[in-house]
């Protein structure tokens, strides 16, 4: 075996047992919160020492960062190819639909987030940055599609953009809520949608 072939096996097995980590923590973090959620629990998962998960993370900080990047990266990378290029509008609001639509696939996700978005409201916790730039995210790319939709005509009368994007990423974050109690009850898709036809003229 070449160096060369004995190194990309090194790489390969730990960007692996990274990616082992990374799920057990995402499981541990769903069920458990991040305050209540140990790195023993995350190590036992994976069959390592916690000193083997800080070898790969650093620290538990670093490891919840990489939970939510991971998470993150895949759903902004979801939602920009939907839109691939076009204009704030109803694009935007389509995907923002769809994205729903693929999270209803992965309730742990719905619970890591509901957890983490309420113990992150501490100044000091470690996802208190990440939750604050996520929502600015959310309510800018909700207002930028309704300002166009304005500018189009296609808001119907009355509606204020800066207010309705709020009060849908507001309605996001009390439907998930609500579907972790009553999966089979709530329709998170159908409520987004018709709500988003509410503030406008045509078919969403």
């Amino acid at each position: 075996m070449t160096g060369r072939t004995a190194s990309r096996g090194s790489y390969a097995k730990t960007a692996a047992r990274r990616q082992e980590i990374l799920e057990a923590a995402f499981a541990v973090f769903a069920e458990r919160g991040y305050e209540n959620g140990s790195l023993r629990d995350i190590a036992d998962k994976v069959g390592i020492s916690q000193g083997g998960i800080l070898f790969h993370f650093g620290s538990k900080i670093d490891l919840l960062e990489a939970v939510l990047d991971l998470r993150d990266a895949r759903s902004r990378e979801l939602f920009t190819t939907r839109i691939a290029d076009q204009e704030p509008g109803l694009p935007h609001l389509r995907a923002l639909v769809d994205l729903v639509r693929d999270n209803v696939n992965e309730p742990g996700m719905i619970q890591l987030y509901t957890l983490l978005a309420a113990e992150g409201t501490a100044a000091d916790h470690p996802a208190h940055a990440y939750f604050s730039g996520r929502y600015a995210w959310l309510v800018e790319q909700s207002h930028l599609s309704l300002l166009a939709l304005r500018d189009q005509g296609l808001l119907r009368a009355g509606v204020e953009p800066g207010h309705a994007a709020r009060s849908l990423v507001a309605l996001l974050d009390g439907l998930q809520l609500q579907w972790l109690y009553r999966p089979t009850e709530i329709d998170m898709v159908g409520d987004l949608r018709t709500s988003i036809q509410q503030l406008i003229s045509v078919p969403l």
